[in-house]
Protein backbone atom coordinates (compact mmCIF):
# COMPACT_ATOMS: atom_id res chain seq x y z
CA UNK A 1 0.00 0.00 0.00
CA UNK A 2 1.22 3.49 -0.89
CA UNK A 3 -0.04 5.67 1.94
CA UNK A 4 2.67 8.26 2.52
CA UNK A 5 4.98 10.40 0.42
CA UNK A 6 7.84 8.22 1.66
CA UNK A 7 6.06 5.15 0.30
CA UNK A 8 5.55 7.00 -2.99
CA UNK A 9 9.23 7.94 -3.27
CA UNK A 10 10.29 4.34 -2.59
CA UNK A 11 7.82 3.06 -5.19
CA UNK A 12 9.10 5.49 -7.82
CA UNK A 13 12.72 4.56 -7.07
CA UNK A 14 11.90 0.88 -7.51
CA UNK A 15 10.23 1.49 -10.88
CA UNK A 16 13.11 3.60 -12.13
CA UNK A 17 15.64 0.97 -11.09
CA UNK A 18 13.95 -1.75 -13.19
CA UNK A 19 15.82 -2.93 -16.28
CA UNK A 20 12.92 -2.18 -18.61
CA UNK A 21 12.39 1.40 -17.41
CA UNK A 22 13.46 4.28 -19.62
CA UNK A 23 13.17 7.88 -18.46
CA UNK A 24 11.48 10.17 -20.98
CA UNK A 25 12.45 13.73 -21.86
CA UNK A 26 8.75 14.55 -22.16
CA UNK A 27 5.41 12.90 -21.56
CA UNK A 28 1.72 13.62 -21.28
CA UNK A 29 -1.78 12.21 -21.53
CA UNK A 30 -3.83 13.54 -24.42
CA UNK A 31 -7.40 13.48 -25.56
CA UNK A 32 -7.41 12.84 -29.32
CA UNK A 33 -9.83 13.84 -32.04
CA UNK A 34 -10.26 11.05 -34.58
CA UNK A 35 -11.24 11.21 -38.22
CA UNK A 36 -14.95 11.13 -38.94
CA UNK A 37 -14.45 8.64 -41.80
CA UNK A 38 -11.29 6.94 -40.55
CA UNK A 39 -11.25 6.60 -36.74
CA UNK A 40 -7.63 5.43 -36.90
CA UNK A 41 -6.62 8.84 -38.24
CA UNK A 42 -5.69 11.22 -35.40
CA UNK A 43 -6.55 14.79 -36.35
CA UNK A 44 -5.61 16.57 -33.10
CA UNK A 45 -4.21 15.83 -29.64
CA UNK A 46 -5.05 18.00 -26.63
CA UNK A 47 -2.68 17.82 -23.64
CA UNK A 48 -4.07 19.40 -20.45
CA UNK A 49 -0.71 18.80 -18.72
CA UNK A 50 2.63 18.96 -20.52
CA UNK A 51 5.73 17.52 -18.86
CA UNK A 52 9.03 18.54 -20.44
CA UNK A 53 12.21 17.42 -18.64
CA UNK A 54 10.30 17.43 -15.36
CA UNK A 55 7.99 15.36 -13.10
CA UNK A 56 9.87 12.11 -13.67
CA UNK A 57 8.17 10.59 -10.64
CA UNK A 58 4.83 10.87 -12.43
CA UNK A 59 6.42 9.43 -15.57
CA UNK A 60 7.49 6.36 -13.60
CA UNK A 61 3.98 5.96 -12.16
CA UNK A 62 2.42 6.14 -15.62
CA UNK A 63 4.95 3.64 -16.97
CA UNK A 64 4.23 1.19 -14.16
CA UNK A 65 0.46 1.69 -14.44
CA UNK A 66 0.67 0.64 -18.10
CA UNK A 67 2.42 -2.59 -17.08
CA UNK A 68 0.03 -3.28 -14.21
CA UNK A 69 -2.93 -2.72 -16.55
CA UNK A 70 -1.63 -5.37 -18.96
CA UNK A 71 -1.04 -2.92 -21.83
CA UNK A 72 1.73 -4.11 -24.11
CA UNK A 73 4.11 -1.44 -25.40
CA UNK A 74 7.60 -0.96 -26.80
CA UNK A 75 9.69 1.79 -25.25
CA UNK A 76 12.85 1.21 -27.28
CA UNK A 77 12.16 3.73 -30.07
CA UNK A 78 12.37 7.51 -29.79
CA UNK A 79 8.70 7.83 -28.82
CA UNK A 80 5.87 5.78 -27.39
CA UNK A 81 2.21 6.47 -28.11
CA UNK A 82 -0.13 3.99 -26.46
CA UNK A 83 -3.71 3.52 -25.43
CA UNK A 84 -4.81 3.43 -21.80
CA UNK A 85 -7.59 1.48 -20.11
CA UNK A 86 -9.65 1.67 -16.94
CA UNK A 87 -7.12 -0.40 -15.01
CA UNK A 88 -4.40 2.09 -15.92
CA UNK A 89 -6.42 4.83 -14.20
CA UNK A 90 -7.01 2.62 -11.17
CA UNK A 91 -3.32 1.76 -10.72
CA UNK A 92 -2.20 5.37 -11.22
CA UNK A 93 -4.76 6.56 -8.66
CA UNK A 94 -3.50 3.99 -6.18
CA UNK A 95 0.08 5.20 -6.60
CA UNK A 96 -0.93 8.86 -6.29
CA UNK A 97 -2.94 8.21 -3.09
CA UNK A 98 -0.67 10.34 -0.83
CA UNK A 99 -1.41 13.39 -2.99
CA UNK A 100 -5.06 13.04 -4.04
CA UNK A 101 -6.37 14.82 -0.94
CA UNK A 102 -4.33 17.93 -1.75
CA UNK A 103 -3.81 18.09 -5.48
CA UNK A 104 -4.68 21.74 -5.99
CA UNK A 105 -2.59 24.32 -7.82
CA UNK A 106 0.32 23.53 -10.13
CA UNK A 107 2.27 21.25 -7.81
CA UNK A 108 0.39 18.05 -8.58
CA UNK A 109 -1.04 18.61 -12.04
CA UNK A 110 -0.56 14.98 -13.10
CA UNK A 111 -2.49 13.89 -10.01
CA UNK A 112 -5.28 16.28 -10.99
CA UNK A 113 -5.23 14.77 -14.47
CA UNK A 114 -5.69 11.19 -13.28
CA UNK A 115 -8.21 12.24 -10.62
CA UNK A 116 -10.31 13.97 -13.26
CA UNK A 117 -10.23 10.90 -15.50
CA UNK A 118 -11.25 8.76 -12.53
CA UNK A 119 -14.19 11.09 -11.94
CA UNK A 120 -15.18 10.81 -15.60
CA UNK A 121 -14.90 7.05 -15.25
CA UNK A 122 -17.28 6.98 -12.28
CA UNK A 123 -19.77 9.20 -14.10
CA UNK A 124 -19.42 7.24 -17.36
CA UNK A 125 -18.67 10.53 -19.13
CA UNK A 126 -15.92 9.50 -21.52
CA UNK A 127 -14.75 6.99 -24.10
CA UNK A 128 -11.46 5.49 -22.96
CA UNK A 129 -10.32 5.03 -26.57
CA UNK A 130 -10.16 8.83 -26.95
CA UNK A 131 -7.11 9.04 -24.68
CA UNK A 132 -3.46 8.36 -25.49
CA UNK A 133 -0.37 8.32 -23.29
CA UNK A 134 2.71 9.75 -25.00
CA UNK A 135 6.37 9.40 -24.00
CA UNK A 136 9.23 11.05 -25.86
CA UNK A 137 12.53 9.38 -25.05
CA UNK A 138 14.64 11.34 -27.53
CA UNK A 139 14.24 14.64 -29.34
CA UNK A 140 14.06 12.89 -32.71
CA UNK A 141 11.88 13.74 -35.68
CA UNK A 142 8.28 13.11 -34.55
CA UNK A 143 6.69 9.92 -35.83
CA UNK A 144 3.07 10.61 -34.87
CA UNK A 145 0.46 13.36 -34.64
CA UNK A 146 0.53 13.02 -30.85
CA UNK A 147 4.29 13.57 -30.69
CA UNK A 148 4.05 16.66 -32.90
CA UNK A 149 1.38 18.14 -30.65
CA UNK A 150 3.36 17.43 -27.49
CA UNK A 151 6.33 19.31 -28.93
CA UNK A 152 4.16 22.22 -30.08
CA UNK A 153 2.67 22.41 -26.60
CA UNK A 154 6.15 22.48 -25.07
CA UNK A 155 7.06 25.40 -27.31
CA UNK A 156 3.88 27.38 -26.73
CA UNK A 157 4.03 26.88 -22.96
CA UNK A 158 7.65 28.03 -22.91
CA UNK A 159 8.87 24.69 -21.57
CA UNK A 160 11.12 24.17 -24.60
CA UNK A 161 13.29 26.83 -26.21
CA UNK A 162 12.38 28.20 -29.60
CA UNK A 163 14.46 26.41 -32.25
CA UNK A 164 15.33 23.89 -29.54
CA UNK A 165 12.95 21.11 -30.60
CA UNK A 166 13.27 18.70 -33.52
CA UNK A 167 10.22 19.28 -35.74
CA UNK A 168 11.63 17.71 -38.89
CA UNK A 169 8.80 16.08 -40.82
CA UNK A 170 6.09 17.52 -38.56
CA UNK A 171 4.01 18.72 -41.50
CA UNK A 172 4.05 15.24 -42.97
CA UNK A 173 2.59 13.77 -39.77
CA UNK A 174 -0.33 16.19 -39.54
CA UNK A 175 -3.52 16.08 -41.60
CA UNK A 176 -5.04 18.98 -43.50
CA UNK A 177 -8.43 19.56 -41.86
CA UNK A 178 -11.36 21.91 -41.93
CA UNK A 179 -11.64 23.55 -38.52
CA UNK A 180 -14.94 24.55 -36.96
CA UNK A 181 -13.65 26.41 -33.93
CA UNK A 182 -11.45 23.87 -32.15
CA UNK A 183 -12.99 20.85 -33.89
CA UNK A 184 -11.05 19.32 -36.81
CA UNK A 185 -13.13 17.78 -39.60
CA UNK A 186 -11.96 15.54 -42.42
CA UNK A 187 -12.45 17.32 -45.74
CA UNK A 188 -13.69 14.11 -47.36
CA UNK A 189 -16.34 13.78 -44.63
CA UNK A 190 -17.56 17.29 -45.44
CA UNK A 191 -17.70 16.46 -49.15
CA UNK A 192 -19.57 13.21 -48.52
CA UNK A 193 -22.13 14.90 -46.29
CA UNK A 194 -22.35 18.31 -47.93
CA UNK A 195 -25.87 17.92 -49.35
CA UNK A 196 -27.43 16.66 -46.12
CA UNK A 197 -25.60 19.19 -43.95
CA UNK A 198 -26.63 22.14 -46.10
CA UNK A 199 -30.23 21.06 -46.63
CA UNK A 200 -30.68 20.50 -42.90
CA UNK A 201 -29.04 23.79 -41.98
CA UNK A 202 -26.28 22.00 -40.05
CA UNK A 203 -23.30 22.87 -42.22
CA UNK A 204 -20.55 23.91 -39.76
CA UNK A 205 -18.97 27.34 -39.75
CA UNK A 206 -15.48 26.60 -41.04
CA UNK A 207 -12.95 29.08 -39.66
CA UNK A 208 -9.92 27.77 -41.58
CA UNK A 209 -8.37 24.83 -43.43
CA UNK A 210 -4.89 23.95 -42.14
CA UNK A 211 -2.75 21.28 -40.52
CA UNK A 212 -2.11 23.42 -37.44
CA UNK A 213 -4.72 24.74 -35.01
CA UNK A 214 -4.59 28.23 -33.53
CA UNK A 215 -2.57 29.14 -30.46
CA UNK A 216 -5.60 30.17 -28.40
CA UNK A 217 -7.32 26.85 -29.09
CA UNK A 218 -4.74 25.14 -26.87
CA UNK A 219 -2.92 27.73 -24.77
CA UNK A 220 -4.06 30.11 -22.04
CA UNK A 221 -1.75 33.16 -22.32
CA UNK A 222 -0.29 35.18 -19.45
CA UNK A 223 -2.57 37.78 -17.89
CA UNK A 224 -0.68 40.66 -19.50
CA UNK A 225 -0.52 39.10 -22.97
CA UNK A 226 -2.99 40.31 -25.59
CA UNK A 227 -3.97 38.63 -28.87
CA UNK A 228 -6.60 40.72 -30.59
CA UNK A 229 -7.44 38.23 -33.32
CA UNK A 230 -7.25 34.46 -32.90
CA UNK A 231 -5.99 33.79 -36.42
CA UNK A 232 -2.85 35.86 -35.84
CA UNK A 233 -0.95 33.32 -33.74
CA UNK A 234 -0.39 29.73 -34.79
CA UNK A 235 -0.09 26.87 -32.32
CA UNK A 236 3.58 26.23 -31.58
CA UNK A 237 4.38 29.93 -31.33
CA UNK A 238 5.86 31.17 -28.06
CA UNK A 239 4.71 34.47 -26.60
CA UNK A 240 6.51 35.92 -23.60
CA UNK A 241 4.31 37.68 -21.03
CA UNK A 242 3.54 41.25 -22.02
CA UNK A 243 3.45 40.55 -25.75
CA UNK A 244 0.69 42.33 -27.68
CA UNK A 245 -0.41 41.01 -31.07
CA UNK A 246 -2.52 43.54 -32.93
CA UNK A 247 -4.95 42.70 -35.75
CA UNK A 248 -4.28 43.55 -39.38
CA UNK A 249 -0.92 42.54 -40.85
CA UNK A 250 0.42 40.83 -37.72
CA UNK A 251 1.18 37.10 -37.59
CA UNK A 252 3.36 34.75 -35.51
CA UNK A 253 4.12 31.34 -36.96
CA UNK A 254 4.97 28.12 -35.10
CA UNK A 255 8.47 27.80 -33.58
CA UNK A 256 8.71 31.59 -33.57
CA UNK A 257 7.90 34.27 -31.05
CA UNK A 258 9.02 36.77 -28.46
CA UNK A 259 11.41 36.77 -25.52
CA UNK A 260 9.82 39.57 -23.54
CA UNK A 261 7.17 42.27 -23.86
CA UNK A 262 6.94 43.02 -27.59
CA UNK A 263 4.51 44.97 -29.77
CA UNK A 264 3.64 42.90 -32.85
CA UNK A 265 1.95 44.55 -35.80
CA UNK A 266 3.91 42.70 -38.46
CA UNK A 267 4.92 39.16 -39.41
CA UNK A 268 7.23 36.94 -37.35
CA UNK A 269 7.89 33.94 -39.59
CA UNK A 270 8.77 30.43 -38.48
CA UNK A 271 12.00 30.23 -36.42
CA UNK A 272 12.24 34.02 -36.05
CA UNK A 273 12.72 35.42 -32.53
CA UNK A 274 12.16 38.99 -31.28
CA UNK A 275 13.85 40.31 -28.15
CA UNK A 276 12.21 42.06 -25.22
CA UNK A 277 11.10 45.66 -25.63
CA UNK A 278 11.10 45.56 -29.43
CA UNK A 279 8.39 46.81 -31.80
CA UNK A 280 7.51 45.00 -35.04
CA UNK A 281 5.76 47.80 -36.89
CA UNK A 282 2.66 47.56 -39.05
CA UNK A 283 3.24 45.28 -42.03
CA UNK A 284 6.90 44.70 -41.13
CA UNK A 285 8.14 41.25 -42.11
CA UNK A 286 10.78 39.08 -40.44
CA UNK A 287 11.64 36.37 -42.91
CA UNK A 288 11.62 32.68 -42.02
CA UNK A 289 14.18 30.02 -42.82
CA UNK A 290 12.61 29.25 -46.20
CA UNK A 291 12.16 32.83 -47.43
CA UNK A 292 15.38 34.65 -48.14
CA UNK A 293 17.48 34.00 -45.05
CA UNK A 294 19.89 31.41 -46.49
CA UNK A 295 18.36 28.90 -44.09
CA UNK A 296 19.59 30.83 -41.04
CA UNK A 297 16.87 31.78 -38.55
CA UNK A 298 16.56 35.50 -37.84
CA UNK A 299 16.92 36.99 -34.37
CA UNK A 300 15.87 40.56 -33.60
CA UNK A 301 17.56 42.13 -30.57
CA UNK A 302 16.05 43.93 -27.61
CA UNK A 303 14.55 47.44 -27.80
CA UNK A 304 14.68 47.41 -31.59
CA UNK A 305 12.15 49.01 -33.93
CA UNK A 306 11.21 47.52 -37.27
CA UNK A 307 9.42 50.32 -39.10
CA UNK A 308 6.16 49.85 -40.96
CA UNK A 309 6.47 47.65 -44.06
CA UNK A 310 10.18 47.04 -43.49
CA UNK A 311 11.66 43.62 -44.24
CA UNK A 312 14.37 41.83 -42.28
CA UNK A 313 16.15 38.68 -43.41
CA UNK A 314 19.21 38.74 -41.18
CA UNK A 315 19.98 39.14 -37.49
CA UNK A 316 19.57 42.65 -36.05
CA UNK A 317 21.16 43.74 -32.78
CA UNK A 318 19.88 45.57 -29.71
CA UNK A 319 18.71 49.18 -29.82
CA UNK A 320 18.46 49.28 -33.62
CA UNK A 321 15.97 50.97 -35.95
CA UNK A 322 15.01 49.98 -39.47
CA UNK A 323 13.07 52.76 -41.13
CA UNK A 324 9.69 52.19 -42.73
CA UNK A 325 9.89 50.39 -46.06
CA UNK A 326 13.59 49.50 -45.75
CA UNK A 327 14.74 45.96 -46.57
CA UNK A 328 17.79 44.45 -44.89
CA UNK A 329 18.70 41.02 -46.30
CA UNK A 330 21.96 39.11 -45.70
CA UNK A 331 23.43 40.40 -48.97
CA UNK A 332 22.05 43.93 -48.89
CA UNK A 333 24.86 46.45 -49.46
CA UNK A 334 24.85 49.17 -46.81
CA UNK A 335 26.88 52.38 -46.96
CA UNK A 336 28.28 54.14 -43.88
CA UNK A 337 29.91 57.55 -43.58
CA UNK A 338 33.24 57.89 -41.78
CA UNK A 339 31.37 59.43 -38.84
CA UNK A 340 28.94 56.50 -38.77
CA UNK A 341 31.86 54.04 -38.73
CA UNK A 342 33.45 55.90 -35.83
CA UNK A 343 30.23 56.20 -33.82
CA UNK A 344 29.09 52.58 -34.35
CA UNK A 345 32.59 51.24 -33.66
CA UNK A 346 32.68 53.14 -30.37
CA UNK A 347 29.43 51.45 -29.32
CA UNK A 348 30.62 48.03 -30.57
CA UNK A 349 34.38 47.82 -29.82
CA UNK A 350 34.57 44.12 -30.64
CA UNK A 351 32.95 44.39 -34.06
CA UNK A 352 34.52 45.21 -37.41
CA UNK A 353 32.74 48.21 -38.97
CA UNK A 354 33.60 49.72 -42.38
CA UNK A 355 32.18 52.16 -44.92
CA UNK A 356 30.62 49.36 -46.99
CA UNK A 357 29.01 46.38 -45.35
CA UNK A 358 26.42 43.73 -46.08
CA UNK A 359 23.33 43.05 -44.00
CA UNK A 360 24.83 39.86 -42.54
CA UNK A 361 27.85 41.85 -41.32
CA UNK A 362 25.64 43.63 -38.78
CA UNK A 363 24.98 40.44 -36.81
CA UNK A 364 25.55 41.31 -33.17
CA UNK A 365 26.09 45.01 -33.91
CA UNK A 366 24.00 47.18 -31.60
CA UNK A 367 22.64 50.71 -31.87
CA UNK A 368 22.36 50.99 -35.66
CA UNK A 369 19.80 53.04 -37.58
CA UNK A 370 19.16 51.70 -41.10
CA UNK A 371 17.72 54.20 -43.57
CA UNK A 372 17.36 54.77 -47.29
CA UNK A 373 18.93 57.85 -48.88
CA UNK A 374 16.01 59.63 -50.54
CA UNK A 375 18.31 61.12 -53.19
CA UNK A 376 20.34 58.07 -54.24
CA UNK A 377 18.16 55.15 -53.07
CA UNK A 378 21.14 53.59 -51.28
CA UNK A 379 20.64 51.86 -47.96
CA UNK A 380 22.72 53.65 -45.35
CA UNK A 381 23.49 53.03 -41.69
CA UNK A 382 24.33 55.41 -38.87
CA UNK A 383 24.54 55.36 -35.09
CA UNK A 384 21.02 55.34 -33.65
CA UNK A 385 20.31 58.27 -31.35
CA UNK A 386 16.72 57.34 -30.52
CA UNK A 387 15.68 55.11 -27.63
CA UNK A 388 13.11 52.47 -28.53
CA UNK A 389 10.72 52.19 -25.62
CA UNK A 390 7.34 50.50 -25.49
CA UNK A 391 4.30 52.14 -23.92
CA UNK A 392 4.11 50.49 -20.49
CA UNK A 393 0.33 51.01 -20.36
CA UNK A 394 -0.06 48.67 -23.35
CA UNK A 395 2.11 45.84 -22.00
Amino acid sequence: MIQTTTDFAAHVEKIQAADDYRAPIAFGLARVDRGQLDPNKILQASFPVVNWQENLGSAAIFFDALKQAGIEFDNQSSELVTRINNDFIKHAMTAFAPFTADASGDKHRNVQLISTLAAFQRQDKFAIDDYKLVFLFEDAAPQSVEAVYLKLYALSHGKAELRGVNLNGAFGQLHNCAWAGNKPIELDWLRNNEIELKLSGNYPEITMVDKFPRFLSHVIPADNTRILETSKVRFGAQLAPGTTVMPGASYINFNAGTQGAVMVEGRISSSAIVGAGSDVGGGASILGVLSGTDGKPVSIGENTLLGANSCTGTAIGDGCIIDAGVTILPGTKITLSEKAVTDISAANPNKQVSTLMRGVDFTGVNGVHFRQDSMTGKIIAMRSTREVKLNEDLH
